[in-house]
């Protein structure tokens, strides 16, 4: 019985085997691992189609690659290829025999020609086609998008709490919101022919598979579509904004405290899941996320401790001003003190009786009140004889220094 049994076993670990060299004889010199921009060119024989798998052997995680990007690029005369994805050759391999023997013969699988890998693990692409093409493995150090994506996800996240609350925001994403959902507006229309609410439900919700099945078609030939129908894109959105517009400015801003909060927290997820996929190393993105959360709700004190501390070591050394810059700062303040003194004499905390009883010129004051000088003619004219009896003796003892000097 044992004998059966080990017999059975020798049997299949033989098959097993046999179907893995038989998987690598099968691929070949169909495998090639690209190097960093590397470009490899195919030339089928007899223009018969014939599957080539590209494979990324990918790269330990450093945080200098945090930012970095890897875009194998198919360079293709058409579309008439199929593509297969997968982490290893075999499992490109098993795709490829899956969908072969499949009923849709690979009619749903996705295809680009701009595929990005992920450059911490390996990633193969199976291209199955009769047509010449090339593919090469783009390597980009620092990637402007992500680096984007980051400073827009803390911007989100930081201006949340000042943007649910500001009226522009509100109308620019009401006015947004407004041309994208414009199908709405059609499906709610055809939904008033059907007289059952559960279908109207069922209908609203394909509405919405359109609108997105349309913004995805949009995005995917944004570049076709605006050089051939630039006209009919620019008044379709002209036409919904402003009906959007007309819509929000009826309702007005939001001014629920809820739904404020609501909108300050759908941001700062947004900034976060932005923050997230800027980078595909995703321990140090998840570590960005954790700082960005640790510094924003750090306690003002603790972070103004470090600059108190500087001062305190090390104190600024004042400045002194020149005469100029004394003579001009005294009539400043004084200007500003007196016009306070009009303010707080013109108000009703001032008892205007009582002040006049303390006085000595109440005409004077009076005059002051009414925006003339609080000195009078004599006060000046003394004021200025003052000043240049004072230059005068200084220029005296000057002179009498100098001839001092120069006698000895």
């Amino acid at each position: 019985m044992n004998l059966i049994i080990q017999s059975i076993l020798i049997y299949l670990l033989f098959i097993l085997l046999s179907d893995v060299v038989s998987s690598y004889q099968v691929l070949g010199n169909k495998v090639h691992y690209l190097e960093r921009n590397e470009v490899f060119y195919f030339k089928p024989h007899y223009r018969e189609k014939d599957l080539q798998i590209y494979c990324y052997k990918g790269k330990p995680k450093y945080i200098i690659h945090l930012w970095q990007s890897i875009i194998l690029q198919i360079q293709h005369p058409n579309d008439n290829y199929y593509q297969f994805d997968g982490p290893t050759p075999e499992h490109v391999h098993q795709e490829y025999v899956d969908k072969r023997y499949s009923w849709t013969g690979g009619l749903f699988s996705s295809k680009s020609k701009n595929i990005n890998l992920n450059p911490f693990n390996s990633s193969c692409i199976g291209i199955e086609s009769n047509e010449e093409y090339s593919v090469q493995l783009k390597v980009i150090s620092i990637d402007l998008w992500k680096i984007l994506k980051l400073v827009t996800g803390i911007l989100f996240f930081i201006s949340a709490p000042t943007l649910s609350k500001n009226t522009v925001f509100h109308y620019i994403c009401g006015i947004s919101f407004g041309i994208c959902a414009s199908f709405l507006i059609l499906i709610y229309f055809i939904s008033k022919l059907f007289p059952r609410k559960t279908l109207m439900y069922g209908v609203i919700g394909a509405g919405w598979t359109i609108v997105i099945y349309f913004l995805q078609v949009f995005l995917d030939n944004i570049k076709t579509i605006l050089s051939l129908y630039r006209n009919y894109v620019i008044w379709y959105i002209f036409v919904t904004g402003i009906i959007s517009f007309i819509f929000c400015y009826r309702w007005g801003p939001v001014e629920n405290h809820r739904t404020i909060n609501l909108i300050k927290w759908n941001l700062q997820l947004l900034g976060l899941i932005l923050l997230y996929f800027s980078s595909n190393f995703q321990e140090a993105a998840m570590g960005q996320i954790v700082l960005l959360i640790f510094l924003t709700h750090l306690p003002k004190k603790w972070v103004m401790a470090p600059k108190m501390y500087w001062k305190r070591k090390f104190p600024p050394k004042p400045e002194l001003i020149s005469n100029d810059e004394y003579y001009q700062q005294g009539v400043r303040e004084t200007a500003k003190a007196l016009g306070e003194l009009r303010e707080y004499c013109s108000s009703p905390q001032c008892n205007q009786w009582k002040t006049a009883l303390k006085l000595k010129d109440v005409k004077r004051f009076a005059s002051f009140m009414e925006g003339n000088s609080h000195l009078s003619d004599e006060e000046i004219l003394e004021y200025e004889t003052s000043i240049r009896g004072e230059v005068t003796d200084d220029s005296e003892e000057e002179d009498a220094e100098l001839s001092e000097d120069n006698s000895d």
